[in-house]
């Protein structure tokens, strides 16, 4: 299960225990059983602070405990987590054996006052690069409180349960036996959901907060880079953020990146965070921006209101809020989301595995996602509103040479149908006939492009016609003292490139502003 390379850095990292931990099998007859023992039986050697027993008696079966000798700790694998959640098991082997996590005190302590009794269930896919955030998160939560109790569980493993429950998008996470959550959340996120008490604390530690000289909202590549170039300058710099990374947490691939030959959206996003903490950045994540308020006066202070009540203030604003996926709009998107309607192939690919799925959308990200389908399901009807498919010459060659895959161009997408528990199939008309058909799927990938997070915006800075914040050669928007970067801006090309570039350019720009206008009081 393990080559040897695998187990040198794995014995390695295990010399961290400090505490004997035991992984506790319970298994079965099945073939995944027999490879959850295999890799067990390699892991066992690693360590002599690692024990590993096949007594055990859960009653979903594949799976193994990890815990703290003689003790009962609520971390469960009901998976072989290779693939992307080796690190996953790695993270929690260390933490159960008493590793520090790379968690803030603040949070830790939150962790451990939870009180009640939570159990969580975190079905997942090992293909999925959100599932992992996920996964960590929830075991060490468990591993902090002994009322937490966290099991993750391989989707393709399991299949009756995820036909039972309905599950068709990764992760998907139920808490005492009721969906909890789906798609990608952070520790802070998960936290803010089972602490009622989070938000308002969260808004009276942020009102305190003095002024600032730059605030910049928005996390992604713009904001990072905004981020530190504001703090070389020796200036009192914050960004706040929904979350930190942006869109690029939803990235599989990233390699066209200077510099970085190849990566991952999450390290990418993690090595943001991290180059923009290297500097006296104050980082607030996981809050929402609800208003603008632009300063009265020139050299005054703007206001950012926070969704949670809270008020930043700050002499100038960088606005990189990005963009998130368009919605097709049609009947039955909103009404399956998450049944049958996903926006990350990667992710809920292995879902539909052997079914039929259909992508609405010809562009780079819709033939790139009806190319990766195509390896996994049934069969893949490919649907693009133009008359021609607008990615890239090579995908499309690509794309029409799958024997499993069937083109619709000039086609509209009427609507998304379902029987009231998951998605069954979709409607579209010929543009040029007027002719409808129908296609029945279990799946429809929506694959349109973006669409500006400015909604908030609207009424405070000039925004075009697609909602794009309207920005000059130096970043600066209609108002004074405020400076935009990134996807959310009419800067054309959405790359990662350009808004880490715009983002630098937009701090510089803020700089120079705030040494030609005098401070007001």
């Amino acid at each position: 299960m393990l080559d040897s390379t695998i187990q040198a850095q794995l014995k390695a990292y295990l010399e961290r225990l400090q505490q004997p931990i035991e992984l506790v099998a319970s298994l079965d007859d099945g073939a995944g059983a027999a490879e959850m023992r295999e890799l067990l039986t390699d892991i066992a050697p690693l360590s002599d602070k690692l024990r590993v027993r096949f007594d055990g008696q859960d009653a979903r079966k594949p799976s193994f405990q990890i815990t703290r000798a003689g003790q009962d700790m609520g971390v469960r694998f009901a998976a072989v987590p290779m693939g992307h959640e080796f690190s996953s098991l790695v993270l929690a082997l260390l933490q159960a054996g008493g590793h520090p996590p790379k968690v803030e005190a603040d949070v830790i302590e939150q962790i451990q006052a939870l009180e009640g009794e939570f159990v969580f269930e975190t079905w997942m896919s090992l293909t999925c690069h959100n599932c992992p955030d996920v996964v960590q998160a929830l075991n060490l939560m468990a591993v902090l409180n002994p009322r937490i109790r966290h099991t993750a569980i391989d989707g393709g493993l399991f299949k009756d349960e995820v036909e039972a429950r309905q599950i068709m998008a990764v992760p998907t996470v139920y808490l005492n036996g009721q969906p909890f959550g789906s798609g990608r959340m952070e520790l802070a996120e998960i936290l803010a959901k089972v602490d009622t008490g989070a938000a308002a604390r969260d808004a009276a530690r942020l009102a305190q907060a003095a002024p600032y000289d730059v605030l910049i909202v928005g996390g992604g590549p713009a904001g990072a880079a905004a981020a530190v170039y504001a703090a070389r300058k020796g200036i009192r710099t914050g960004i706040v953020a929904e979350r930190f990374g942006g869109q690029t947490l939803d990235t599989l691939a990233i390699e066209n990146y200077i510099s970085v030959l190849e990566t991952d959206g999450p390290k990418f996003a993690a090595a943001l965070e991290a180059h923009a903490r290297a500097y006296d950045v104050d980082i607030m994540n996981n809050q929402r921006v609800a208003a603008l308020e632009p300063a009265a006066v020139a050299g005054g202070l703007a206001g950012v209101r926070l969704a949670n009540g809270a008020e930043l203030k700050a002499r100038t604003v960088i606005l990189s809020t990005g963009a998130r996926w368009k919605n097709v709009n049609v009947p039955g998107e909103a009404e399956y989301r998450n049944k049958g309607v996903a926006y990350c192939p990667h992710c809920d690919g292995p879902l539909f595995k052997g079914k039929k799925v259909a992508v609405i959308g010809g562009g780079n990200s819709g033939v790139e996602a009806a190319i990766d389908l195509a390896g996994v399901v049934e069969h893949v009807t490919l649907i693009e509103f133009m008359d021609q498919l607008k990615a890239d010459a090579v995908l499309v060659k690509k794309l029409l040479s799958l024997p499993n895959v069937t083109v619709h161009t000039n086609a509209q997408t009427l609507e998304i149908t379902g029987d009231g528990q998951k998605v069954n199939g979709l409607r579209f008309k010929n543009r040029a006939s007027g002719e409808e058909q129908a296609v029945a799927l279990a799946g429809v990938f929506v694959q349109i492009g973006l669409v500006p997070n400015t909604e908030f915006l609207k009424g405070t800075v000039e925004l075009s016609r697609f909602g794009e914040i309207i920005v000059d050669a130096r970043g600066a928007t209609s108002v004074p003292g405020v400076f935009a970067a990134g996807d959310a801006t009419t800067v054309p090309y959405k790359q990662i490139v350009i808004a880490a570039g715009d983002g630098a350019k937009a701090a510089l720009a803020a700089f120079d502003h705030l040494i030609r206008t005098p401070a007001v009081g």
